[in-house]
C-alpha cells in the first residue's frame, strides 16, 4: 500500500467529497421501507421504488469506496451523477428545494472537476511514458 498517497491534499480532496455520500448511507439502509414509500410518494410503483433505492444504495457505496481508496476517480464520480442528477431532479426541483439543489449542484460540479483532473493527469502521464524516438532523418539537415 502506497502511504505517501493518503497523505496528499488529492486524497484529503476526495475524502471530503465523498464525506456526504458516505453519510447518506446508513439512513437509507436503515429506513429502507420509509425511504422507499418516499419514492412511491412521486409517482414510481411500490416494487420499482425497492428496486431504485437497492440500485442508489449500491451506487453510494461503490462510488464512495472508489472515489476514497482506489485510483479509479472517473468511474467513482461517474457512479455518484448517476445516483445525483436524478435524485437532483426528481426529488428536489418540485417542490423547488433551493438548499438542496445548490448543494446538489456544488457536488455535481466538485465531482465534474474529479474527473477533468483525472483526464488531464491521465493525459500527462501517457505524454510521460510514452518516450519519442528520435528518426536519423529528424537529425538530417539536408531534408
Amino acid at each position: 500500500m502506497n502511504f505517501q498517497k493518503f497523505y496528499s491534499f488529492n486524497f484529503l480532496a476526495k475524502l471530503l467529497l465523498s464525506a456526504i455520500f458516505v453519510n447518506a448511507i446508513p439512513g437509507k439502509i436503515t429506513n429502507f421501507g420509509s425511504q422507499a414509500q418516499y419514492i412511491s410518494s412521486r409517482g414510481f410503483p411500490e416494487p420499482l421504488s425497492n428496486l431504485l433505492l437497492i440500485a442508489a444504495i449500491a451506487l453510494l457505496i461503490s462510488g464512495s469506496i472508489l472515489l476514497i481508496f482506489s485510483n479509479k476517480t472517473k468511474l467513482a464520480c461517474s457512479l455518484l451523477l448517476i445516483f445525483l442528477v436524478p435524485t437532483t431532479i426528481i426529488f428536489h426541483l418540485v417542490p423547488f428545494q433551493l438548499m438542496a439543489i445548490t448543494r446538489n449542484l456544488s457536488l455535481i460540479g466538485g465531482l465534474l472537476i474529479a474527473i477533468e483532473k483525472t483526464n488531464v493527469n491521465s493525459f500527462y502521464q501517457n505524454e510521460k511514458k510514452e518516450p519519442k524516438e528520435i528518426e536519423y532523418s529528424d537529425l538530417n539537415e539536408d531534408n
